[in-house]
């Protein structure tokens, strides 16, 4: 992603930072997930995969400062529905021409929604992990989430910074 150089003063800055930590956290995270998924096509057992999801409940940053959560996909799932629910709403009363960008955002929650819960289910499903099949559907769905939610996440980013940064505050708050 390439960052547009932007007057450190600009009102909106701090919610510009702000979408870049959380997606930042996504992010390091989504790397752990992909090389999960590197070991589950290499044959990694089903205690070795189950104890490295766990360890994203329990160490990684993310889960450290949402010690609540059960899952990365929780929280994305969660993060999602936020932005759905209040940030895009709002985007779209700061910046009317925002319409069909707001429309692929939404349309993209949607795809990762469904990319989430079938990672979710293949963890679920691989039981001993002596399934071949499912362990390699659980490494194309891995795959899949990873480019789906980056390539979403680089481009909410550069769609809507440039409104962020005339915000002085959450709409919401």
């Amino acid at each position: 992603m390439t960052q547009r150089k932007v007057s450190p003063g600009a009102p909106g800055e701090h919610l510009v930072r702000e979408l870049a930590w959380v997606h930042g956290m996504v992010r390091q995270d989504l790397r752990t997930v992909q090389a999960l998924a590197a070991r589950v096509a290499s044959g990694a057992t089903s205690a070795h995969i189950t104890t490295t999801i766990r360890s994203l409940q329990t160490r990684g940053p993310l889960w450290q400062l949402r010690a609540n959560c059960l899952q990365y996909c929780q929280f994305v799932h969660q993060h999602h529905g936020s932005e759905s629910a209040m940030l895009f709403p709002a985007l779209r009363r700061a910046d009317p021409s925002l319409g069909r960008t707001v429309d692929r955002l939404e349309s993209d929650h949607k795809k990762v929604a469904v990319l989430l819960d079938t990672v979710e289910d293949l963890t679920k499903a691989l039981g001993d992990g002596q399934n071949a099949g499912t362990r390699r559907r659980l490494v194309d769905a891995l795959t899949d989430l990873g480019t789906h939610l980056l390539e979403h996440l680089d481009f909410e980013e550069k769609s809507i910074n440039p409104t962020l940064r005339k915000w002085r505050k959450w709409p919401w708050q």
